[in-house]
């Protein structure tokens, strides 16, 4: 059976629904401080917490039967949450909202680490808790790092990719510029140039950093607050895209696309370009696919080369709450050693560690492996911001406003640096 990474958290990270009346209160510490000096040196049983593991492999009970095995006195329990992420994060904020220490570590959508970090409700990662993040790429780390100080673990990652018929294009194109001088292929052959996730949701977000980010803007400044959005470079970026989707190398219908119905046009042979997540390869690659064996994988175009692909995945964190924070503190470093990310890549979740893209048994089993590594290596991720649901929401709803003409680019930039600076008012 091909292995596939499972799209998992890539896109339901931060839907707009998490906009709820938990950032009312701005990013004040709910005294969630005293907790943080307290269990420091605990060791006993400990519960994992992490959304429902759709692996065909069963990642997460491997992991934690791998770690009890070892550790007879310290054993895990893993409390599975439901697949959806909305629910997953509100089950995680009534607990620790109440300062229950029933949670000792849980995994977090990357774009909640800055929120939980900020709330006093996760352990900072140093001293007797630093971790060894030498190993990892580096775009990870920067996941987990809130106000430069690091919050989680990097437990596994996500990154985008451009799926491309390479039966029609032999070489995949490395900048926009290359790949939207290519769209002439497509009209000759009757299908759409490019698409990605263009309906108003959070994948919006995704694809409008994506190709903001490529062409050197950015949303927020290094303190997760300041909006640095409305730049020439950001507004070029945008632009890029919009322009795409008005002169039609964009179909018209891409606008209504999230991950399954881009897939969908991909897999049914109507695309020459396709923006997606490794989890896709699998699929289009599988008996009944229009594109099997006729399409490659590359990393993201950029400006001038290789884009800035958005990060997913999760981040493994320790409850400020928790009563045996030194066992959660030696899980957290078991969650990122070559023995775990051996099980989580084998499990078809993109590794934390570097060293196991270049595998020759795993890329045999996933030739995209090269692709993504250098996609991830690129990557950058969503807005590190306490006020995440709110910055979403200002980035998709001017990015939306741009791509169907009610918006100029220079006033969609303009709604997003505003959107950015009443973020969590």
């Amino acid at each position: 059976m091909t292995l596939k990474f499972a799209p998992r958290a890539t896109m339901a990270a931060a839907s707009i629904a998490l906009l709820t009346a938990t950032f009312a209160s701005g990013c004040s510490s709910d005294d969630g401080g005293n907790a943080l000096d307290q269990n420091l040196t605990g060791r006993g049983p400990i519960t994992y917490v992490e959304g429902k593991d759709t692996t065909e492999t069963g990642v997460v009970k491997q992991l934690i039967d791998r770690w009890n095995a070892a550790h007879p006195n310290e054993q895990v329990t893993f409390k599975e949450q439901s697949a959806d992420a909305d629910q997953q994060r509100t089950d995680l904020a009534e607990h620790f909202k109440a300062k229950q220490d029933g949670y000792d570590v849980v995994a977090l959508d990357v774009p909640w680490t800055a929120e939980f970090a900020a709330k006093g409700w996760i352990q900072p990662l140093k001293d007797s808790f630093a971790i060894d993040t030498a190993p990892l790429l580096a775009p990870t780390v920067a996941s987990a790092t809130y106000n430069g100080t690091l919050y989680a673990a990097p437990r596994n990652t996500n990154g985008g990719l451009l799926y491309y018929r390479k039966d029609l294009v032999p070489n995949p194109p490395k900048t926009w510029n290359e790949m939207l001088g290519q769209c002439q292929v497509a009209r000759d052959n009757n299908i759409g140039c490019y698409a990605g996730q263009l309906a108003p949701y959070e994948g919006l977000t995704v694809n409008t950093s994506e190709v903001i980010n490529a062409f050197g803007g950015s949303f927020v400044g290094a303190d997760g607050k300041t909006p640095t959005v409305n730049s020439p470079e950001s507004k070029a970026g945008l632009k890029v895209l919009v322009d795409a989707y008005k002169n039609g190398d964009i179909p018209k219908e891409a606008i209504t696309y999230k991950e399954g119905e881009s897939a969908a046009a991909f897999e049914s042979g109507k695309l020459l370009f396709l923006r997606n997540w490794p989890y896709l390869y699998g699929q289009a690659n599988a008996d009944g696919s229009a594109v099997k064996d006729k399409f490659g994988v590359a990393p993201l175009p950029g400006n001038t080369g290789v884009g800035a692909s958005t990060l997913g995945g999760y981040n493994a964190a320790i409850s400020a709450y928790s009563k045996n924070k030194a066992t959660a503190a030696d899980f957290v470093r078991y969650l990122i050693s070559e023995e775990a990310q051996q099980i989580v890549a084998a499990g078809a979740l993109p590794s934390v560690r570097a060293s196991l893209y270049d595998d020759p048994a795993l890329i045999a089993k996933m030739p995209y492996l090269p692709a993504l590594k250098e996609s991830i290596a690129s990557a950058v991720p969503r807005p590190v911001t306490p006020f995440y649901p709110s910055v979403s929401k200002a980035i998709l709803d001017n990015a939306y406003a741009a791509l169907n003409g009610t918006k100029s680019v220079d006033d969609a930039v303009a709604g997003m640096q505003k959107g950015i600076e009443t973020a969590g008012s």
